[in-house]
């Protein structure tokens, strides 16, 4: 079943904020996301009002209408974390709870794709990128080992299902300190990765369903026993690079289905109807390890890089243990 995706937002804010964490302020504006069966991730916000209407509506209200991601309560949850600093270099471990609307740690979570929390992290600049699956205590602490490379402000996504309610994506950010360098990044749809050549094709188009195609193979040889992660042969996240605003698109068909084959193509569904550049995250499996192929693509269509772009130290993309 196809997973259509809409991503749209007015306007964005960012501020740089002393001891060398670069923070990024909440967009203005409704991201709206329509997801298949079976898709997790941002859910659809409330028709924003046209500028210059008379309203005054409360912050809950305000947290509603923002996109997916770039609010930190959202729908009557809040994200907390235990601590909002990080330690570059080394492997931290990060904890936080999911708060219901009366204030107490929710403890009742749907499985989504094999998992009750998926936490994609990344840096502000969109590099540092990890997909990984905390686990809870009885009392509603999720914690998971988090490793950041390098000093900057990373934002925290914590997308979920709370039992009863609907999908859920929350954002927080955190800091860890040092000398911050940021990275850019050339429109780029060949990734390498781990051996592995992974090409992009097909243009987002603003205000239009657009299929995009994920075509992996490795020393030169399609690869055709891609196997299931997390239900799907594969995921792909899209970050808006202006403000991060967060999508998580699931592929057509399922694993098994009889239909839907192990590769080398992976296709995608999404509707964008925000133009800006975009920084694609594909986690796709084989041979048991779990890879990232990256790519920076741009609503106004991108001409196919036919050579991987020449990426920045330690950013050719990382697996997943």
């Amino acid at each position: 079943m196809n997973t259509a995706a809409k991503l749209s937002a007015y306007g964005a804010v960012l501020a740089l904020v002393a001891g060398g964490a670069w923070v990024a302020g909440g967009a203005v504006g409704p991201l709206s996301v329509e997801a298949a069966s079976g898709g997790h991730g941002g859910t659809s916000g409330a028709e924003g009002t046209e500028q210059g209407d008379d309203h005054s509506g409360t912050v809950a209200e305000a947290a509603i209408d923002q996109p997916a991601g770039l609010a930190s309560s959202r729908g009557g949850f809040t994200l907390a974390p235990t601590d909002t600093t990080l330690t570059a270099g080394t492997t931290n471990s990060f904890s936080f709870r999911i708060l219901g609307p009366d204030g107490a740690a929710v403890t009742a979570f749907d499985v989504e794709h094999d998992k009750r929390m998926h936490l994609i992290v990344v840096r502000r600049d969109t590099s540092g990128y990890r997909h990984v699956h905390p686990e809870m205590a009885s009392d509603g602490t999720w914690s998971v080992p988090l490793d950041v490379a390098e000093a900057g402000s990373y934002r925290v996504f914590a997308d979920f299902k709370p039992t009863g309610g609907e999908g859920t994506t929350l954002g927080v950010d955190v800091a860890a300190a040092g000398t911050f360098e940021p990275r850019t990044y050339a429109p780029s749809r060949v990734a390498e990765v781990d051996g592995y050549q992974v090409r992009l094709d097909g243009d987002l188009v603003a205000g239009k369903a657009s299929s995009v195609r994920l075509t992996v193979s490795r020393n030169g040889a399609p690869v055709t026993d891609l196997q299931p992660y997390l239900a799907a042969y594969g995921h792909l996240v899209a970050l808006r690079e202006s403000d991060l605003a967060y999508l998580h698109v699931h592929p057509e068909g399922v694993p098994g289905d009889g239909k839907t084959p192990a590769g080398p193509e992976i296709a995608f569904v999404a509707e964008v109807p925000s133009a800006g550049g975009y920084r694609l995250f594909l986690d796709f499996q084989h041979d048991g390890v779990v890879r990232t192929a990256e790519f920076t693509v741009d609503t106004a269509g991108t001409p196919v890089v036919t050579s991987p772009a020449a990426p920045a130290e330690g950013e050719e993309g990382h697996g997943h243990g």
